[in-house]
């Protein structure tokens, strides 16, 4: 009988919640934790969106062709309604504010339609400074000069296949300060096997949200080595995730216990309407997930 590859992800929480060692980290809730792990998924049995509780895998997607835009801007985001970055500048701008000042209570909902709105306090407010697409598109250089880490990575994936060094990164040690939230998914590595012709992903997680962040992260890996295959030439073949400080927020206990109650379903498959000529041109209309029936949404609170 063949096991189904999310019991990975099950069996990882059920460690987490038997095992994991509580720990005070810089939210203040509190985690159980443990150091090191791994998963691996065959993209050749179906595309790894979980199914023990429904993943909104079009917000994943839109992020993650956030990111290859090079985006930093929470307002590239909120146009699409995705809101999964919005609360660390909300935050900042909360906290900047001097007591009995109204804006100091304003909503997050009013927070946003000002970034929509007004092109100075989107620049100011919404920015989340050097992150992920900044430094995957135009990492900087000592002497000014921007490197684009992605297409080096195509270029590679066409021209020289069997390098070992087909990876881009996210933790620019100078400009972390300048970040809203470090890279949790920081390091990112290809692989190809000259005897099946498939590209394989691997990815380097410093620090892994176990129940909200980690379906999106799965499901993004797969995203990024799917589009890297299919604009490169490759089939598809496994991802490899490696998480390190692998943990379970105090607040996510009793959704994490619910979710260990549902059977997996069948992974959904991914389909591809339209290969633009550059990667860097899909859109989230070029996607569709055929077959994901996941069992219901189980909210959890986002630690900040």
């Amino acid at each position: 009988m063949n096991i189904h590859p999310e019991k990975q992800y099950l069996d990882l929480l059920s460690l987490l919640l038997e095992k994991g060692s509580e720990r005070i980290d810089r939210t203040g809730v509190g985690t159980k934790a443990v150091f090191g792990h791994t998963m691996r998924f065959d993209l050749s049995e179906g595309f790894p969106v979980f199914t023990t509780k429904r993943v909104y895998w079009k917000t994943a997607f839109k992020e993650m062709l956030w990111m290859l835009s090079g985006g930093h801007n929470i307002r590239e985001l909120v146009e699409q309604n995705v809101h999964i970055w919005s609360d660390w500048p909300y935050k900042k701008f909360i906290d900047a504010q001097p007591d009995g000042s109204p804006d100091k209570s304003i909503t997050m909902e009013a927070f946003e339609q000002r970034v929509l709105a007004d092109d100075a306090f989107a620049q100011k407010w919404g920015d989340l400074g050097p992150v992920y697409g900044k430094q995957w598109r135009r990492w900087k250089t000592e002497d000014g000069q921007e490197i684009d880490q992605i297409s080096q990575v195509i270029d590679l994936l066409k021209h020289n296949p069997s390098s070992r060094r087909i990876i881009f990164d996210g933790w620019n040690v100078g400009e972390l300060d300048q970040m809203a939230l470090p890279p949790c998914h920081k390091h990112y590595q290809f692989y190809v096997d000259p005897n099946t012709n498939k590209l394989s992903g691997g990815m380097v997680q410093r620090s892994c949200d176990s129940y909200l962040g980690l379906a999106f992260n799965i499901a993004n890996l797969a995203f990024i080595t799917t589009l890297l295959a299919e604009q490169t030439g490759y089939e598809v073949g496994e991802i490899v995730w490696f998480g390190m400080d692998v943990h379970l927020y105090m607040n996510h206990i009793e959704q994490a216990k619910k979710q260990l109650t549902r059977e997996p379903k069948a992974f959904p498959t991914l389909v591809i309407k339209r290969k633009p000529d550059s990667l860097f041109d899909y859109t989230i209309d070029d996607f569709e997930l055929e077959g994901y029936d996941p069992h219901p949404a189980i909210p959890a609170p986002v630690a900040v």
